[in-house]
C-alpha cells in the first residue's frame, strides 16, 4: 500500500522514541539564555509532531511550531490538547515561511534541512529564517555529516520492532554522497494481520563551507558547531553538527 503522511505521522513519535527530547530543549533553553539578546518568542521549524514545541513551551516560551504536513500538525493538535501552553501551529513550507512577527530563535531539528531537495531550497529556507529571526537572535539547527551518509546510512539495512509496528528501513548511497531510504511499515492490524505502507525520500548532503557561506549572506554570525545536541567538539565520527548562529544587526 502506498505510504501517507496520515500513517508517517502515527508512525513518526514511534520512530523518535529514542529522541531525548527533554535535553534538546534544555540545550536550547541554555543557549537562549546565554546568547539572545531578547529571550520570548521560539520558531520551532519542521516540528512535526510538536514533541519539541511543546517541551520548549513548558519552559516558558510563547512557541511557533511550523510544518508542512497537516498529519504531522493534527498530531501535533492532540498532544496540546487540554494543556494551557503558548504554542502556535502553522502549516507552511520552510522556503516560503511566513510569520505574523519576528522570533527570539529558530530551531530546526532532527536532520530535517538534508531532507531539502537541492541547495536552491535551503538557500531559500535561510532567507525565510533571516527575514523573521529579530537581530540579537539565534538561529539553531543540525546537519547530518559526511561520515553519517558515507559510514552509517551508506548502503545499509535497518530493523525497527516497535510492539505492533515493524519498520524495515534500506539505503542506497549514491556519488554525491547523497542518501536515497526506503521504509516499508508493518501494521498490525485488529485481526492480527499486517498491513504494509511504503515510503522512501532522499537526504542531501551539505557541505560546510556552503553552510557557512550562506549564513554570512543571510547576516548570521556563527557562535560555534558541535557534535550533535551537545557542546562537545565535532569529532570525525559525529553523525551529526548542531550549528549555533546570531543574527547580526544592520549597520
Amino acid at each position: 500500500m502506498s505510504f501517507g503522511y496520515e500513517q508517517f505521522a502515527q508512525f513518526y513519535d514511534r520512530l523518535t522514541g529514542n529522541v531525548d527530547y527533554d535535553s534538546i530543549a534544555m540545550l536550547v533553553h541554555e543557549l537562549v539564555q546565554k546568547y539572545a539578546d531578547y529571550k520570548e518568542v521560539i520558531l520551532d521549524l519542521a516540528c512535526g509532531t510538536g514533541s519539541l514545541s511543546e517541551k520548549l513551551a513548558q519552559k516558558g516560551y510563547d512557541v511557533v511550531g511550523v510544518d508542512n504536513s497537516p498529519e504531522m500538525l493534527e498530531i501535533a493538535l492532540q498532544k496540546f490538547e487540554g494543556k494551557d501552553l503558548p504554542v502556535t501551529l502553522l502549516q507552511q513550507d520552510m522556503t516560503e515561511l511566513e510569520l505574523y512577527g519576528a522570533v527570539d530563535c529558530t530551531v530546526c531539528i532532527l536532520d530535517s534541512f538534508n531532507h531539502l531537495s537541492d541547495k536552491q531550497q535551503l538557500q531559500k529556507a535561510f532567507e525565510r529564517v533571516s527575514m523573521f529571526t529579530c537581530d540579537g537572535g539565534l538561529f539553531v539547527f543540525d546537519l547530518n555529516t559526511e561520515y553519517k551518509h558515507k559510514q552509517v546510512l551508506a548502503d545499509n539495512a535497518f530493523n525497527f520492532d516497535n510492539e505492533d509496528c515493524f519498520c524495515a528501513w534500506q539505503n542506497e548511497l549514491a556519488d554525491d554522497a547523497s542518501v536515497h531510504i526506503y521504509l516499508d511499515f508493518f501494521q498490525k492490524d485488529n485481526d492480527g494481520r499486517y498491513t504494509r505502507y511504503s515510503d522512501d525520500f532522499t537526504e542531501i548532503l551539505f557541505e560546510n563551507s556552503f553552510i557557512e557561506n550562506e549564513l554570512k549572506q543571510n547576516g548570521f554570525e556563527l557562535i560555534g558547531k558541535y557534535d550533535d545536541f551537545s557542546l562537545e567538539p565535532v569529532k570525525e565520527t559525529s553523525q551529526r553538527v548542531l550549528w549555533v548562529c546570531k543574527k547580526t544587526a544592520k549597520k
